[in-house]
């Protein structure tokens, strides 16, 4: 009987845990489960006292060098006491394993565990504590520089595009919505402000928040380079859409403004392409998805395109009347 080719697996969870006991000089009580499937592959390793995470990389999607960027960055900030989950080497040092899987090599790195819960719908207080993680995390890497992506207009507005384009005709409506959008950013966009490490999706998802409110931020795998007010637009946007009621919206933004300045003032320019460094944040994850995704995938489907992504773009663009300044209208 002919094998045929994979694309994508998933891993075993009991070999995959055997394998990472053995590089790590884990004991035979931990019991590896698999957590989740996504861009990458989430595993919990545990015993009953301590906890962590095993991502596996899904083939081809960061390079060894994108991820060496990664753990060093991780590294960077768990030295200087800002709360993030960092990666755990093993027992000869090593931060990166590979494994052979049906479709080719996948990348392996093992997490400290983030202690606390996602939560959705996050109190003032605690808005205003994650806005001044954002502003150490940013401060700490202002000017620096990594070897990855940079983020301006052509990898957050153009090449989504080009990615959308393999899948959905131009001439549907909300295609050439996109395109506005695309039109009216310019090369300087996000210039003359402050520039260096960004961590590209700060949002309830990607945090863990205990009791007493202490905050530790994780999954940096879209981390880069750009204007850290992408990082600042991105949540903004992300609680726009949490918060039905636009008045708890307000209050919140503002705590979480409040504490990110407590940190790092932002200046008035930072402050005004707030907006418009969340809707770019929002198109290039659009075109993720139609880059990672294939067709069995709700994210690419004409329904989503129209009623979830496009809807929400416009009614940000609405908000914010971000169309006052431009060509788009909601």
């Amino acid at each position: 009987m002919k094998v045929f080719p994979v694309l994508a697996s998933t891993i075993s969870e009991k070999e995959l845990g055997a394998f990472a006991k053995e590089q790590y000089g884990f004991h035979d009580n931990y019991n590896c489960e698999l957590f989740r499937t996504g861009m990458n592959h989430t595993y919990m390793l545990s015993d009953n006292e301590t906890k962590y995470v095993l991502r596996v990389y899904s083939h081809n999607w960061r390079s060894k060098s994108e991820i060496n960027e990664e753990v060093a960055l991780l590294n960077l900030l768990h030295n200087n006491n800002l709360s993030v989950s960092f990666a755990i080497p093993d027992k000869n040092g090593a931060y990166i394993q590979e494994i052979q899987a049906p479709e080719g090599i996948r990348y392996v790195v093992l997490f400290s565990f983030a202690e606390g819960d996602k939560i959705r719908f996050i109190d003032q207080d605690t808005c205003f504590l994650i806005g001044a993680l954002m502003a150490k995390i940013h401060k700490q890497t202002t000017n620096t520089k990594i070897d990855r992506i940079f983020y301006n207009k052509k990898t957050l507005i153009e090449q989504p595009y080009e990615h959308l384009k393999t899948h959905f005709s131009e001439a549907l409506p909300e295609m050439e919505f996109i395109k506005e959008i695309r039109d009216f950013y310019q090369t300087s966009d996000f210039e003359n402000m402050p520039t260096g490490v960004v961590h590209m999706d700060i949002w309830y998802d990607n945090m863990a928040i205990t009791q007493e409110k202490d905050v530790t931020i994780y999954d940096f795998d879209f981390c880069g380079n750009g204007a850290q007010v992408l990082d600042i637009g991105y949540f903004c946007k992300q609680l726009f859409h949490i918060e039905a009621d636009k008045d708890t919206y307000e209050l919140k933004k503002t705590h979480f403004l409040d504490g990110y300045q407590s940190i790092r003032p932002l200046s008035d320019i930072e402050l005004q392409c707030i907006p418009k460094a969340g809707l770019a944040v929002h198109v290039f994850y659009l075109g993720i998805q139609a880059q990672r995704f294939d067709w069995s995938n709700i994210f690419l489907s004409k329904n989503y395109l129209e009623m979830f992504y496009v809807a929400r773009l416009k009614a940000w663009i609405a908000y914010n009347t971000i169309e006052k300044h431009t060509d788009l209208k909601s």
